[in-house]
């Protein structure tokens, strides 16, 4: 489905740039703007600033001088409007139509426009009466005022969800969990450890290595936690001994038992 935000009679260029971003995190980059107060606002320097890696949506809209000409090819038009006509469209808020206009059995749009009118007065009751539906986005009782671009995102972000949505990518890289081999091996490192600062008996361990065993099982270390902790048990242990030198576990296990700096 086609999706257009269209921007009427906008007095902000900055307001310009920073839609153009909340529109294409969500995936959306057809921008239209009617009639703003800067006939060159889409080359503004504030809106290319504001815009923060969007220029590519801003480079694509358009600026046309009536409300007709930018809902050319669209077939549903949703006002944004915080006010109450006395007559018009049926109000909702975003969720509730979207859900509607997606699963209702009838056949959907082709092309889906949202109206968003100017900071400074809002939307025309006639840019408002021609619409389908009149989108409110709930606020707290007493104060709705929402910045444009505010506007915009929050509007985006429920259109994209209610048609799919995005996946989370994960900014940390994927570790390995390591295998049973190398957890056994650090539990009996940290066994000589404990023992050398007298917190475990070695004639009388009883349960506490079982028990370890079973927390290192549950938390999964990977292989580079099993390293730190490896880390920490040479540590213990050359405190013991008076000796801060690498021992000779480090010949079996090549890779660094320290935390990455």
């Amino acid at each position: 489905m086609r999706t257009r935000f269209v921007l009427i009679q906008t007095s902000h260029a900055g307001n310009v740039g920073a839609v153009a971003r909340a529109m294409k995190v969500m995936g959306f980059d057809d921008l239209v703007l009617v009639s703003p107060r800067w006939p060159d606002v889409l080359q503004h320097t504030e809106a290319v600033e504001r815009a923060s890696g969007a220029s590519d949506v801003l480079q694509r809209a358009r600026v046309v001088p009536t409300l007709d000409e930018a809902l050319e090819g669209i077939d549903h038009v949703c006002a944004t409007a915080m006010t109450p006509r006395d007559f018009g469209p049926p109000t909702f808020s975003p969720r509730q139509h979207f859900e509607e206009l997606l699963h209702s059995g009838f056949p959907a749009p082709q092309g889906l426009a949202f109206l968003f009118g100017s900071e400074r007065f809002g939307m025309r009751n006639e840019d408002v009466y021609r619409c389908h539906a009149s989108l409110c986005i709930p606020t707290a009782p007493g104060y709705g005022s929402l910045n444009i671009a505010a506007a915009v995102q929050l509007i985006a972000y429920d259109w994209r969800q209610a048609q799919g949505g995005y996946e989370v990518q994960s900014a940390a890289a994927a570790h390995r969990p390591a295998d049973g081999a190398q957890v056994a091996a650090m539990l009996a490192h940290w066994q000589e450890a404990l023992e050398s600062i007298g917190f475990l008996d070695p004639a009388a361990p009883k349960k506490l290595m079982p028990r370890l065993n079973q927390l290192f099982n549950r938390a999964r270390p990977s292989e580079q936690e099993i390293h730190i902790l490896r880390g920490i048990a040479r540590a213990m242990r050359g405190r013991t001994s008076g000796d801060t030198a690498p021992d000779a576990d480090k010949k079996t296990n090549p890779a660094s038992d320290r935390a990455p700096r």
